[in-house]
């Protein structure tokens, strides 16, 4: 089916059979890694198909599928932040690319938001007649990198919708988007599959050690995929026993960390501390599964109120973590209040 998941299912059903279960804009909200993306994607080819089978699927071999998977299909936008393309460049045309386009950025780094003259680029697709006598589609991901300028420019096709454009908003984080884009799109909760499920894939995919990947990627099968990497694995590894060990040091940890994915970082210490903080009220924890004994021998230590503060400034220090002044001192100042935060459970630990 299209590549569709089969945790898509239910929702592909609804959305490929009704054009009143579309409308002229939907807003696919959900966690981060369960196949948003794809899944608008696989939704516009199939509506701009020319010979779509009986179960309104892609043909995958007409003209309009060829141009769509060539990236140049006349009635189709995908918009994102410039980031997102440079590296799906990269990652595409391989080491020799990215060497050359690492030398481009350090002249000038790739926007993080998708500006307003990337929405009012769309204006002549918006307003003027499809090339194919179909579908017009235009697909924003992720949507809420939208700044105001951009969000409030969509705003108006939106509220005035010409016939035969359908908007496809992807979103990780919906609150972020303008209350008036959330309630002019049909939202669509696009679900997360079952654990039970998600291993099995997992396995079909060829991971090692789906149920450990699939819990540190917090249950979210495409982001687990991606941490089946063995430098990946390690370089997280690392981190995490060494923010667990009694002899923590924060200002050799920052230094050796201060060229990885900040981002990243940051997150895999909100999960940490998200662990901690679950087996500290809950005696449950969700991430790290492997570290049950090391985390129940810390959390006896740690004041709730305290590490529950921390965890909220993390979320200001992620929001940071994409534009650093410097990426050294940033970590430092991160894992020198965790280590802060750590001091009276590491010291019970040790005595």
């Amino acid at each position: 089916m299209n590549n569709i998941y089969s945790w898509q299912a239910e929702v592909w059903q609804r959305l490929i059979l009704s054009h009143a279960a579309r409308g002229h804009a939907l807003l696919l909200k959900g966690r981060k890694g369960v196949g948003k993306l794809a899944f608008g994607r696989n939704l516009a080819k199939s509506l701009l198909c020319e010979q779509p089978s009986a179960e309104h699927e892609s043909c995958g071999t007409c003209p309009s599928c060829g141009w769509f998977e060539q990236g140049g299909h006349p009635d189709f936008r995908q918009i994102e932040p410039e980031a997102l393309s440079v590296l799906a460049d990269e990652e595409a045309e391989g080491a020799d690319a990215e060497t050359e386009a690492s030398s481009a950025k350090a002249k000038k780094k790739p926007k993080q938001q998708i500006g307003v003259e990337q929405i009012r680029a769309l204006t002549d697709l918006v307003y003027m007649s499809s090339h194919r006598n179909g579908y017009k589609i235009i697909l924003i991901h992720p949507a809420e990198t939208m700044n105001l300028a951009a969000a409030s420019a969509l705003l108006k096709s939106l509220e005035e919708p010409p016939p035969q454009t359908l908007f496809i908003l992807v979103t990780h984080r919906p609150q972020q988007l303008l209350a008036t884009i959330r309630s002019r799109c049909r939202q669509i909760a696009m679900p997360a599959p079952d654990p039970a499920i998600a291993a099995a894939w997992l396995t079909q995919q060829g991971v090692k050690d789906p149920d450990t990947c699939l819990a540190a990627a917090g249950y979210a099968p495409l982001t687990a995929l991606e941490f089946n990497d063995d430098d990946y694995l390690a370089q997280h590894g690392d981190f995490i026993k060494q923010v667990s060990m009694p002899g923590f040091n924060p200002i050799m940890l920052a230094e050796a960390m201060q060229k990885s994915d900040l981002p990243t970082v940051v997150n895999w210490l909100q999960k940490w501390c998200y662990d901690l903080m679950s087996f500290r009220t809950t005696g449950k924890i969700r991430y790290h599964l492997h570290m049950l004994a090391t985390i129940k021998s810390l959390t006896s230590g740690i004041d709730p109120r305290l590490l529950a503060g921390f965890i909220r400034d993390l979320i200001g220090t992620q929001r940071l973590s994409r534009h650093p002044l410097n990426p050294r001192l940033f970590l430092e100042e991160m894992l020198l209040s965790y280590a802060m935060l750590m001091a009276p459970a590491r010291s019970k630990k040790i005595g």
